[in-house]
């Protein structure tokens, strides 16, 4: 059985991503499981295939510069998991992250479609910052988007973290295309009709640095950020 983690990538930093193939490498996988990483370059430039090492776990594909939504669909459509998990060029997961997704979506008789994971800001000096979790545990249909509602249109958990059934993933149409916040909105989609589950343990390291799309002026320009 496969795990499929997709990553889309543009203008890659070599050391960065680098650092996301280690974390990658060095997990330890479930029996009977493995795991496949679609880089998917938003572009033609073939940058990831020179930065990354020759593995026959790794799938890469190309297309247009079509942004980020349209990438993370792309690279989809090649992967071959019944399981799909998110993973930005920029960040690290942790070991036994792979694991604990797994273990909760292929638990005998399990109804949970989705999981994320608490996550620790990396700072540029390399120290950490944690964030205000829920519980760790099972979240009923309805949680995340009541929250959403309440709070300023912020999550309860990290989107970036999110490890989803491929059934539910395709049947609410992909990663969300709208500006900047495509992880968010196809978390809140699916944890509307679907229960899911947190990991109190730290999945994955999410990397701060003035490069990065949420960094930019872009990300926060009034108009799109309101609409």
């Amino acid at each position: 059985m496969i795990l499929s983690i997709i990553t889309p990538v543009f203008s890659p930093v070599a050391d960065q991503l680098s650092a996301a193939y280690d974390s990658l490498r060095n997990q330890e996988m479930s029996p009977g499981w493995d795991w496949e990483w679609v880089v998917q370059e938003d572009g033609r430039t073939h940058k990831a295939k020179e930065i990354l090492p020759n593995d026959d776990r790794i799938k890469f594909g190309t297309g247009r510069h079509a942004g980020v939504a349209i990438t993370r669909n792309l690279g989809l459509a090649w992967a071959e998991g019944s399981l799909i998990k998110h993973l930005d060029q920029d960040d690290i997961l942790t070991p036994g992250v792979l694991r604990r997704d797994i273990a909760v979506l292929a638990a005998p008789d399990s109804d949970v479609q989705w999981t994320t994971s608490r996550v620790l800001d990396l700072l540029p000096d390399g120290s950490t910052v944690g964030f205000n979790d829920p519980p760790s545990g099972r979240i009923e249909p309805g949680f995340v988007f009541d929250h959403w509602c309440s709070h300023n249109y912020r999550l309860p958990v990290h989107p970036t973290t999110i490890c989803i059934r491929r059934e539910l993933l395709t049947a609410i149409g992909g990663w969300m295309a709208v500006p900047g916040s495509e992880d968010t909105g196809m978390l809140v989609a699916a944890s509307v009709i679907a229960p899911g589950y947190f990991h109190h343990e730290v999945g994955l390291l999410y990397r701060k640095w003035p490069g990065q799309m949420t960094a930019s002026a872009e990300h926060t320009e009034p108009v799109e950020w309101q609409l």
